[in-house]
């Protein structure tokens, strides 16, 4: 799902854009328009980083993006994923019950990565 501040008008960009699946022209628009560094998708064959880079851009999977987020604030990215686990409720599980999720979901490199500081 993808959604936008009501108050920002990339609709009149859409139109111009070109990429291999159309349907994604209103993602880029909507990133042009609010001055984006990053699409975060797991779609990346329809973002291409020649493309993006026209414009400042470029796209990352959410896997490498929370990566890049745990990588700028080791302390804080530990202590938020600390809570989580805490908080977790219907099933209780503990870290590594929670890290083996996210790498179930396609969260490889970041599960890892939190894996490292426990």
């Amino acid at each position: 799902m993808f959604s936008c501040d009501p108050n920002v008008d990339y609709e009149p960009l859409i139109d111009g854009l070109t990429l291999p699946d159309e349907k994604d022209r209103h993602v880029l628009a909507a990133a042009i328009k609010t001055n984006a560094n990053v699409i975060v998708t797991n779609n990346l064959k329809d973002f291409p980083n020649d493309y993006l880079a026209s414009f400042g851009l470029a796209a990352k999977s959410a896997d490498d993006f929370i990566a890049d987020i745990i990588d700028l604030n080791h302390d804080k990215a530990i202590e938020a994923f600390k809570k989580l686990v805490l908080n977790r409720r219907n099933p209780d599980l503990d870290e590594f019950e929670v890290l083996d999720n996210l790498r179930k979901n396609g969260l490889t490199d970041s599960a890892n990565y939190l894996h490292s500081f426990i």
